[in-house]
């Protein structure tokens, strides 16, 4: 079965993008909200993948809502982060000297 149009590109945008090409993977669900994408990547492509404040993920998320439209079709983009991320969690602080620590390494 031929994948659906939102799916192809969002995969072929993404594998653009990344190291490992490879490792993207896109589950496509939908509902009564619309058409929800979730992508996988390998936890180094993240940095690429969200791009500096958000930037990159931002537009990739603009290009689907566009595609999207144009099928009749609200698309919506959920980007999972992987296992062993560098992000530490929502709402831990880090203190000065534990940045320090990083920044040595």
């Amino acid at each position: 079965m031929a994948k659906p149009k939102d799916q192809e590109f969002l995969e072929a945008i993404v594998e653009g993008i990344v190291s490992y090409p490879k490792d993207v993977k896109v589950d496509r669900t939908v509902d009564e909200m619309g058409v929800l994408l979730t992508l996988k990547v390998n936890p180094e492509d993240m940095g690429a993948l969200i791009g500096r404040g958000g930037s990159t993920a931002r537009a990739i998320r603009t290009l689907l809502r566009i595609v999207g439209a144009k099928n009749n079709a609200r698309v919506n983009l959920k980007i999972e982060e992987p296992e062993g991320g560098k992000r530490p969690p929502r709402g831990e602080k880090r203190d000065v000297d534990r940045v320090v620590d990083d920044l040595k390494l």
